[in-house]
């Protein structure tokens, strides 16, 4: 079974105004997703869904090293310690993602599948009850 990885590529200036993304996709013919993406003159930073494991997931990695992209593989669990959590919203806002809502009786849900693993919501939780598994 192929997981899904998440990545963060960080260009540096003299790369942002290359196609290296597109370049990539081509010629490896992967598909991925663009979770969140910042890109100025001065430095491009994106987030991106792979559906790739093991060795395609390192040979992927290695290519887009060789381009000059810095690549940091993000982890996507982020555990909610209940113990804690009083459900104060506090990181639901700050997360660019909307990984993390209310259900209807406000109790806050954490959607895996969108969450990033920027840690925004872990710096955002004043009860220090959102961590990094």
């Amino acid at each position: 079974m192929i997981h899904t990885m998440n990545l963060r590529l960080v260009y540096r200036p003299e790369h942002v105004k290359k196609p290296i993304l597109a370049e990539i996709v081509l010629r490896k013919k992967v598909r991925l997703n663009i979770l969140d993406a910042k890109v100025n003159s001065q430095k491009g930073e994106l987030i991106i869904s792979v559906p790739l494991d093991g060795e395609q997931l390192k040979d992927l990695i290695k290519t887009f090293e060789a381009e000059g992209v810095t690549v940091e593989p993000l982890p996507r669990i982020v555990e909610i310690d209940r113990e804690k959590c009083t459900s104060c919203g506090a990181c639901i806002s700050p997360c660019p993602v909307s990984a993390l809502a209310f259900d209807p009786s406000y109790t806050l849900l954490l959607d895996e599948n969108r969450c990033v693993g920027c840690r925004v919501c872990v710096d955002a939780c004043p009860f220090r009850a959102i961590k990094m598994a």
